[in-house]
Order: structure tokens, then sequence, then C-alpha cells
């Protein structure tokens, strides 16, 4: 399934139906009189978020979206039938922005929450409504009002527990593989990934939900690379874990150039909880391990973890750590 993020459509919520000028018209009475029933009213557009819901790509090829028109009124004081309201369908994450795309009306954050985007019109009022003492046949009745239609903005921002962030290549899409059910793309390339992956870890009976999030380079809040497209989703973990290839001539360089592009789109993605990996470690030997670690951790003053997602031990120990962060 392809991942899309952000989609216009249209809406439009069915129109009420009119009321009924009916007279009644049965044999052997002797006084009529009015009998006109009032129409329907119609169907609402409701958005209703879906936590196994992930893309908005179903948006992308039906933009248009009408609920039930409302039944006309009829004799003998019958209503008309209510228009179906039209649920669709959105990801947990989703916000819902006018047609500018600036202002937000809502945001779903949790699952099952419903959002009334159009509401359907009211129906006409049938001629029985209008009878009186002074007025005992009258022929006046009301049309349905229309339903409310916009062009509305669908953003999904990815929920997670856990967003693992860092340069191209650091090993991200590996890490989620080795301890969620998800199958990102893999391969030994820059920007393997070109999406965000979601994936959910098990460990000790609790879940967490991690987030792959493209790899950022230098200036990707200006647009480059793969820029700020996807530095949205970060927004929604409340962890991160930065990940960095042990191999990399200069970590601090790493860390910093990442950290940099985070607080050049927002401060506030500085003041999230942190988790710094080194991943890789099977591709250097223990003393030189040690040393960069040393030097890394007296620059930074911060706990640093290794990780190898070849050894099951190493894999097992962060999955344990990342538990502890969001339990």
């Amino acid at each position: 399934m392809k991942f899309l993020d952000q989609v216009k459509i249209f809406i439009k919520a069915g129109d009420g139906g009119d009321g009924s000028p009916s007279f009644r018209r049965e044999k052997f009475i002797e006084y009529g009189g009015p009998d006109g029933g009032d129409g329907g009213k119609g169907g609402s557009i409701i958005l209703r978020s879906e936590q196994n819901l992930n893309t908005l790509i179903d948006y992308r090829y039906q933009q248009h979206h009408k609920a039930g028109r409302g039944e006309n009124g009829m004799g003998q004081n019958r209503t008309g039938k209510s228009g179906e309201d039209l649920f669709l369908k959105v990801p947990m994450g989703t916000q819902v922005f006018e047609e500018d795309n600036k202002t937000l009306i809502f945001d779903f954050i949790k699952p099952k929450e419903e959002f009334v985007a159009a509401v359907g019109g009211k129906g006409g009022l049938g001629n029985t409504r209008f009878k009186s003492s002074t007025n005992r046949a009258p022929r006046k009745f009301t049309k349905g009002s229309l339903g409310e239609e916009f062009i509305i903005w669908l953003q999904l921002k990815t929920i997670a527990d856990i967003g693992i962030i860092g340069l191209p290549n650091a090993g991200k899409s590996s890490l989620l593989a080795s301890i969620t059910n998800a199958n990102p793309k893999i391969a030994n390339y820059q920007f393997t990934t070109l999406n965000p992956n979601l994936g959910v870890a098990r460990y000790d009976n609790k879940e967490i939900t991690i987030a792959d999030i493209p790899g950022l380079i230098e200036g990707a809040n200006r647009g480059t690379g793969l820029g700020i497209k996807f530095l949205k989703h970060i927004e929604r973990c409340k962890t991160l874990l930065h990940l960095i290839d042990v191999t990399n001539s200069d970590l601090e360089k790493s860390y910093r150039q990442v950290q940099n592009e985070l607080k050049s789109y927002s401060l506030d993605l500085l003041k999230k909880q942190e988790l710094i990996v080194l991943n890789k470690i099977d591709l250097i030997d223990e003393v030189s391990l040690e040393k960069k670690i040393k030097n890394f951790s007296q620059k930074l003053n911060k706990e640093i973890l290794t990780l190898s997602t070849l050894q099951k031990y190493s894999v097992l120990n962060i999955k344990a750590k990342l538990i502890s962060y969001v339990s």
C-alpha cells in the first residue's frame, strides 16, 4: 500500500427532502383536509478514525464524497426517508483543515473518534404543519434545506510511542524490522526509506508503536533530500530514538547534524525524551568501540546504548529499554 499523508477532498452533505402539499382524497370522507408529510433530513458526512489505517491513499483516487438526499414527504402524513450518513475512515493522527490548508478544525488522536464534517439539510414541512383554526386547507409547504458542502484538507501526522531518527543508511529500517512486525524495505544505499514505516513491538506482555522516519540530511528543514516532508511525523512521537552508524568518522558531527535539523523545524522536538543508540557495532573491534563510546558520551554527557541487529541479545536489550521509556 502506498503512503500518502496529505489530500484535498470535496464533501457534500445530503439535501433535505421537500414537504408535501397533499390533501386527503378518500372516498366517503366528507371533510378531507391537508395530509402532507414532512421531507426527510439529508445525510451528513462523518469522519471516523481507525487504528488499523496508516495512509490517506484511498482519497487520492476518490476525491468527491456525497451523502444521501432526504426523500420528499408524501400524503397520509408520511415523512420522507432520511438520507444515509456517509462515514469516511481516516487514520489516527489525521488533522482536518479548511480549504486554506491552514485553519485546523479537528484533530484525530484517539481510535473511533467521530467528527461531523458536513451537516445534512433539514427536511421541509408538509402542509399539515400549517393547518389552523382559520386556515383549514393550507397549500403552503416548504422546501428542504441544502446540505453543507466544503473543500477540506486531510493531513496525517503519524502517532507512535517511539520515533527512529538519524542520517540515511544508519540502519533504522533494519532496527524496525528486527524488533517489530513491520517489513520495511532494506538496502545498502541512502534514502531506502521514502515513507514513514510503522511497527508494533511486544515485550513482557507490553506493546509499543515504533515509527521509522526517512533519513535526515543537512538542510532538510530547507527542503534538501526528502526535506521537511516527514519531519511533521516526529511531532507525534513521545520519545525519539536517535540511531547513529558507529562506523562514522565523527559521531558528534553526525549527531549534531540531525539535531540542528530538528531545531530548525521546531524547538519542541528537542524537548522530547531522547535515546541515543550506536548501531552496527559488529563492524568494528571492541577496543575501537569502547574508545568511541567514551569520547562520544563525554561530549554529550548522555547515556549511549549500542546495537547490532545481527545479535539477538542486543536487540532484546533495546526492546526492553524502549518499553521502559513509554511504560
